[in-house]
């Protein structure tokens, strides 16, 4: 835009200029005056100009793996397992407008798209003010923790020795971050701060803590939690975590692991072929400034957040918890949309990176009844490969859900669902 000022100032000088030569009798004051003025106005469009390019932000885009995913580009060289403390502020958070515990609704992610199932890290730049979403589902969320520390803390929070300055750090990023954006929900103490809905208070300072951090740090937020530690060998371990809302994962079994193991573990599809060599470089790479999202999503046929009672007891022996312990084709009644939206970034003083893992959850039944859902998952769940498909239990369910995923789909555009509009009315990952 400033440009096209700028186009249009040498259009009118050069007008001006053309009429003044044209003149048959022009005062020299008169001719030095229009110079002076041409030029100043020009020399302030080029400084707008400058401003302008400066100042207005471009839409972030979402960071290539193979290089660091936050600024500066250029990533201080250290030996593998080896931190030094960066001098690094987090920006202070704007409160959530209008925020409140009981009518704000949790964000309606629907990862999912037409076409092709492509399996990638599918990370994109996370704006600071949206790291933690606590919505009108808090209350029982927090209870849900609150009864699953109570019955199996220990076996769902844990902090190694070695990670404990991590994990404070951690309550220190909470004990800032809360009270700024959710100022109705939480207040800032001396030694930490106050749960001004529920009574708790939360003291960080004093020696030893009244339990373990990463359990102190999950009665705080709707996420489960896990931090990861460089070691010697420039592999990533999982060595502090409050997992205990997983759904499908025990933190007892991945406890100490390294990032590769944590996920050939699990089975997770592609993790070498596709996924090993990117993130790899990622956690060796992101910075502190950096911070990223990601979303993903599962099927359950059962309706328990905490656990899904339908592949297995949680306390079962290895081997015995699996998708081919869950009845097959249940009525869709018991089907449930499971969506996690991950945040991952470094922690400046310990180095630690740091996973939030909050998990959406809601009936199948309800979210087909919003534009373009049905049509889209549907595409989507027929769009997994054999591996994808197994992984995520398809066998067990699809056919139900398929059926009733297409008559809902039918039923929208019968209804005069414009589905060649639907690219400008969704935009991913909502």
């Amino acid at each position: 835009m400033a440009n096209d000022h700028l186009r249009n100032c040498r259009e009118w000088a050069q007008d001006v200029v053309s009429k003044i030569g044209s003149s048959s009798f022009v005062e020299p004051k008169f001719l030095l005056y229009t110079v002076a003025f041409i030029s100043a106005v020009a020399l302030l469009l080029i400084q707008g100009s400058r401003f302008f390019k400066q100042t207005v932000p471009s839409r972030a885009a979402t960071p290539d793996l193979e290089k660091p995913a936050g600024r500066p580009t250029k990533v201080p060289q250290r030996k593998p397992g080896v931190w030094d403390p960066v001098e690094f502020r987090r920006p202070f958070p704007r409160p959530f407008p209008n925020w409140n515990v009981h009518t704000t609704k949790p964000n309606p992610y629907r990862p999912f798209r037409h076409g092709q199932y492509h399996i990638t890290m599918g990370l994109r730049n996370m704006p600071w003010d949206e790291w933690i979403e606590l919505d009108n589902h808090y209350l029982k969320f927090h209870t849900d923790k609150a009864e699953r520390i109570a019955e199996r803390g220990p076996k769902c929070c844990h902090t190694d020795p070695s990670a404990f300055d991590g994990a404070i750090e951690l309550l220190e990023e909470f004990c800032s971050y809360l009270p700024d954006r959710y100022p109705s929900l939480y207040a800032r103490t001396p030694v930490g701060m106050d749960n001004l809905l529920t009574g708790e208070s939360f003291n960080i300072k004093q020696r030893p803590l009244v339990e373990d951090p990463m359990q102190m740090a999950a009665r705080m937020v709707q996420d489960d939690l896990a931090i990861m530690f460089e070691k010697e060998d420039g592999q990533y371990y999982l060595l502090a975590g409050a997992i205990l809302l997983a759904g499908f994962w025990r933190l007892e079994d991945k406890l100490g692991m390294p990032l590769s193991e944590i996920h050939t573990s699990a089975d997770v599809p592609g993790y070498k072929e596709k996924l090993e060599k990117g993130m790899m470089n990622f956690f060796r790479r992101v910075q502190p400034n950096g911070p990223v999202q990601r979303n993903n999503y599962f099927i359950q046929v059962d309706d328990s957040l905490p656990w899904s009672t339908s592949i297995g007891d949680e306390d079962g022996p290895h081997g015995s918890v699996g998708w081919f312990s869950a009845e097959q084709n249940r009525h869709i009644s018991h089907h449930y949309f499971r969506s996690e939206r991950q945040t991952l970034r470094r922690l400046p003083r310990s180095g630690g990176v740091v996973f939030t893992i909050r998990t959406y959850f809601h009936p199948i039944t309800e979210i087909a009844e919003e534009p373009y859902v049905p049509g889209r998952l549907a595409s989507a769940v027929r769009s997994w490969g054999e591996d994808v498909s197994k992984y995520k239990g398809r066998e067990m369910y699809g056919d139900v859900l398929l059926e009733y995923l297409d008559g809902k789909h039918r039923e929208q555009v019968e209804a005069g669902l414009q589905v060649e509009a639907e690219e400008t009315v969704v935009k991913y990952p909502f």
